[in-house]
């Protein structure tokens, strides 16, 4: 490779993380048409195609994707040697780029980015709110913030919270039409409101009491790809929504929901931060950690 081609190859990266030419050029600080015209350079010096590119959407090529997965750890590597520069200083400086779902996003972090700010003035967090699973490595991330069940292999995670529970809700008028539900395969018989991830599959309920686990292939006039909005539908007396029940706190004990189905509704492992096994961590990055876990404790 040219040390030439390196520019190319940055720049190959920030596309594919932001989506598009137009994202990449706003970040980088230079027009979409210079995006544009640099990725055609790169794929001519190549000799191969990295992106597929349509109208309205572009997507790295399998070759693209290849390059990729090996391109990465590399520009981590060096990210993580110019942020080691501006961070001599002894405080973490730099931008910290981060992905996480909208759930945790919008309860675990926002609330407090404001206290971060405050003591780390020289971070910026670049935060890509996905609730599809990440390559965290392939798409230049320095950590991603999932469900202890979804992590991506290979990578060495911290626990960044307490337990979580999903809970069954509805309005109380909707309940008092349609009936209580007492058992799993009561659901069948009510409007459930779907779930669906991003891959298309709709989210299945899982249940569990004394050892039994169920999952339930919930049916409903109403299927939504954003769980708060799910929980709107809910407070409307749409039907019966799953979840979690931090979200929906104020709303039970308000009375505008209701829970059923309790005691089949148990605790699980919560939220991890994860990230890859390298040798140095950014300071920016434990920062973080250390931040995000004193005040989100382990209860």
């Amino acid at each position: 490779m040219k040390r030439s081609d390196l520019a190319g190859l940055t720049l190959f990266a920030e596309v594919v993380a932001r989506g598009g030419f137009r994202g990449a050029a706003k970040a980088i600080g230079i027009s979409p048409s210079a995006v544009s015209h640099g990725i055609d350079s790169l794929e001519k010096r190549l000799g191969v195609r990295l992106l597929n590119r349509t109208t309205r959407s572009i997507a790295p090529t399998e070759a693209g994707l290849k390059l990729l997965a090996r391109l990465g750890p590399a520009l981590n590597d060096i990210d993580a040697a110019l942020a080691g520069l501006a961070e001599s200083g002894g405080e973490p400086a730099g931008v910290l780029r981060l992905t996480a779902a909208q759930s945790v996003t919008q309860f675990l972090l926002i609330p407090h980015l404001g206290q971060f700010k405050e003591r780390y003035p020289d971070v910026i967090v670049d935060l890509h709110i996905d609730d599809s699973l990440t390559d965290i490595v392939a798409r230049n991330f320095d950590a991603g913030i999932r469900l202890g069940e979804s992590l991506e292999q290979d990578m060495i995670a911290v626990r960044i919270g307490g337990d979580l529970r999903g809970i069954i809700v509805a309005a109380p008028d909707y309940l008092a039409s349609a009936g209580v539900p007492r058992r799993p395969e009561d659901l069948q018989r009510h409007n459930c409101i779907g779930l669906r991830f991003p891959g298309g599959n709709i989210y299945r309920w899982e249940l569990e009491k004394d050892g039994n686990v169920v999952e339930v292939s919930v049916r409903g006039s109403l299927v939504l790809n954003d769980s708060g909005l799910t929980v709107e539908a809910a407070r409307a007396g749409i039907g019966l929504a799953y979840a979690f029940e931090d979200r929906v706190r104020k709303d039970l004990a308000a009375g505008s929901l209701v829970c059923v189905l309790d005691e089949w509704c148990p605790s699980y492992p919560g939220f991890f931060l994860y990230y890859p096994r390298q040798r140095h961590m950014r300071p920016a990055l434990r920062a973080f950690i250390d931040f995000i876990r004193r005040i989100n404790p382990e209860r």
